[in-house]
Formats: C-alpha cells, structure tokens, sequence
C-alpha cells in the first residue's frame, strides 16, 4: 500500500477538477482527499496500491478534462501501519482564491466561493461520417476505412477521453436503414468489422464498468451479429455511471414509425412525450446535448429526429478515421461556451 501527498498547479480550479479526480479514484480504488488552496493550486493525499498510485500520476499528467498542469509536486511513501489506513474518499470544500498572476502589481486576491460548474454535456452523439472517403484519398477499397474507424483501441482512446471531461453518454451511429442500399459485398465486410469490434469490446467494457446499448433494428443482421451485441448489452447492463450506445440499422424514422406501431398494437389513446420517449429505442437514455457529423457533411440524415431537438450541432471537416481524442476534446469546449436556452430568454 502506498500514499501519494500531491500539489497541483496551473488551471485547475473553476473547472470540476477535483470532481474529476473523484470519478478517477472511484474505478481505482483510490482513497484520500482533495482540496483547493487559496494560491490555485489543488492539493490532496491518496492511499492505494502502488500500480492506482502510478495511474493516477500518469492521469494527472495528462491534463485531464479542461485543466493545464503546469507544476505537480509529489511525494511517495509507503502506508505503515501506525499511519493509518484512510478508508474512504472526500472533496474538501473551503473558499477558493487565486493569485491574479498578470497583475501582480496590485496583488490582489479574487475569490470565486465554490468553484463554477463547467457546462460539459451529459451525452455526446457522433455520426461518424467519412470512412470511405478517408479510404479512397489514400488508394484504398472502401471498408477499409470502415476497419480504420472500427479499431477498438481508437474507440476506447475515444470513450476515456470522454469519461474524462465528465462525458455520461456517448453514442455512434454505425450502420443506418439506408445503408442497406450499399454493394452487399461492401456491408458483409462492415458487419464483420462491427462483429469483431462488438465482440472485443466486452473486455473494455467489463473492465472499466461500461453499460452497452443498441439502438435500432437486430431482425436484419446475422445471428453472429445479433448474439454477440446481445451478449455484450445483457453483462453490462448492471453498469451505470458511464455509458456507450451504438446505431446499427437506425433511422430516425424507422424508429418512430416502430414506436407509432407500439403504441397502436398496444392500444394507447391521448399519448404523452414521456409515453411516446418510452417506445423508442433510447428508452432510459437521456437526449443528445451535442451532436457531432465529421467529414464536412452539414446535415443530420434522419439520425435522432425527436431526441435531438435541442441539441446543439457541430459539424467537423475531419473525416472520422481522421478524427481523434484532441478533436472530441474541441468539440465539447466549444459546447461549453455555447448559452443553451431551450426557447427561453
């Protein structure tokens, strides 16, 4: 057992950070605390195994979330048994201030109270757009671009990076009704790269106690296919805290139609939002705060027309193989300064 007594420096106050080093310690099995100093800085002690502790070292030099690091002084020690062994995590919440570094003339002290809540969005919707074009400017037959943008590891670089910046939901639309209209041979070779990204993405899943779902139709694909999504939503549907959801012949209005029959078949009269949203595929799961399209495309073709009423668009000139952690990371910075009012003032 080993324990970490750290400082951080830079642009780590007013941003959630110590929220995000909560959500680190808590899949870690770190514990300790942390606390704001009035110089800015952000202090704290953790106890855990010496691999947590190396991670954690590893995370917090990788400027998470929307934090700059530039100074982290650190000391390692090992956990003796007169110490004490802490046994759980807190935030240590005080008045927070901040040196105005480039007004040192005056010196002064400009107190924030708590720290502002950074506007990150709950859940992020991708169209990832541009694969085949990605694979034919470089001379390539067109589903290898859809194996460039299916590489798991890509993806998981992907979902940490939103688990980082507080990012709950994360959805792909992989494979829409339309693309049925695609060369078959060109689809088979789609469907074995989604079944060979569905079936290794178990073990991320399992291991970082991430929840799975599959939004549109299963009637279309083969049994393979359709097994192995189902295996993967049924062991992680006990998961909650972060969650990752994939299209696969969607449509926006194949799914409202879908719902419209439900509720026929059902019998329902003078239907509610809240009964209509209960008939979708997305059942449970929150709308989309931002959707991004990559490749340039500025449209949505028909992907979440009643959820993503009031989300806000971006529209990346990337073509998705192309498009990585750092470009996500844009993204949501620039939904943060966006002023969302829902039709209001």
């Amino acid at each position: 057992m080993k324990q970490i007594e750290f400082v951080i420096r830079g642009r780590v106050q007013g941003i959630r950070f110590r929220k995000l080093v909560e959500n680190f310690v808590k899949y870690n099995n770190l514990k300790g605390f942390v606390e704001n100093s009035e110089d800015g800085s952000v202090r704290g002690t953790l106890q855990g195994e010496k691999e947590n502790i190396n991670d954690f070292i590893s995370w917090v030099e990788d400027n998470p979330g929307f934090s700059k690091i530039t100074g982290f002084d650190k000391k390692i020690t090992d956990v003796k048994n007169d110490d004490g062994e802490i046994k759980n995590f807190e935030i240590r919440k005080e008045n927070n201030f901040f040196v105005d570094k480039f007004k040192a003339v005056s010196n002064l002290f400009k107190s924030f109270g708590e720290e502002e809540e950074l506007n990150v969005p709950n859940h992020v919707a991708i169209i990832p757009d541009g694969n085949r074009r990605w694979a034919k400017e470089r001379g390539m037959e067109g589903f290898r671009g859809h194996e460039k943008a299916g590489e798991v590891e890509s993806l998981t670089d992907l979902f940490d990076e939103a688990r980082k910046l507080g990012v709950k939901y994360i959805t792909f639309w992989g494979f829409s009704t339309d693309n049925w209209k695609r060369e078959k041979e060109e689809n088979d070779k789609l469907f074995d790269v989604l079944l060979k990204g569905v079936e290794s993405f178990l073990e991320y899943a399992k291991e970082n106690k991430v929840r799975f779902r599959h939004f549109g139709r299963k009637d279309r694909f083969s049994k393979e296919l359709v097994e192995a999504l189902e295996k993967l939503e049924n062991e992680t549907e006990k998961y909650s805290d972060y969650n990752v959801n994939l299209c696969l012949d969607y449509g926006g209005r194949d799914e409202i139609l879908r719902a419209v029959n439900k509720l026929l078949k059902a019998k329902a009269k003078n239907v509610s939002e809240v009964q209509f949203a209960n008939v979708l595929d997305t059942q449970g799961v929150p709308e989309p705060d931002l959707i991004i399209r990559t490749s340039g495309e500025k449209r949505l073709s028909g992907f979440m027309p009643y959820q993503g009423v009031h989300a806000e668009l971006i529209f990346v000139q990337k073509h998705f193989p192309d498009f990585k952690p750092e470009d996500f990371r844009e993204c949501v910075e620039e939904f943060s300064r966006r002023k969302r009012r829902f039709g209001g003032d």
